[in-house]
């Protein structure tokens, strides 16, 4: 069972996949940062001095921090849009790959009796005729 655990493991995919969760959490905790310390400040600036963060609603005894809740969609709409700019340009680096050539022709058709033929023959083996 070790072995088994070792081989899944060390797969490709899992690496790949460990890889790409680590890295996606420090990528989180940028966009996290130039969200909450760059762009919402800039937003609560131009919207008259307002920390979105302290923004809240009281319901009774809820409370509805509807702030946080734009804070985080800003995050994920920033996200969303690397993520998009990061894919299309992976997309536009990707070489299409020509068809390949189509094989050279093995076979022509004898113009006398129809029949398929080999190309390199000279005489049709079902009607014996001379053939170019």
């Amino acid at each position: 069972m070790l072995k088994e655990f070792k081989a899944f493991v060390i797969r490709g995919n899992v690496l790949d996949l460990a890889t790409a969760v680590i890295i996606g959490g420090a990528f989180g905790k940028i966009i996290g940062s130039l969200v909450n310390d760059i762009i919402m400040p800039l937003i609560g600036l131009v919207m008259g001095g307002v920390n979105f963060s302290e923004l809240s609603i009281t319901v009774g005894a809820a409370i509805i921090k509807w702030g946080a809740f734009v804070q985080t969609t800003i995050d994920f709409l920033v996200i969303a849009f690397v993520v998009f700019l990061i894919i299309k340009a992976a997309n536009s680096m990707k070489k299409e790959t020509p068809a390949p050539a189509p094989a050279a022709p093995t076979t022509k058709e004898c113009p006398h009796c129809f029949s398929t033929i080999s190309i390199k023959a000279t005489r049709c083996p079902n009607c014996t005729s001379e053939v170019k």
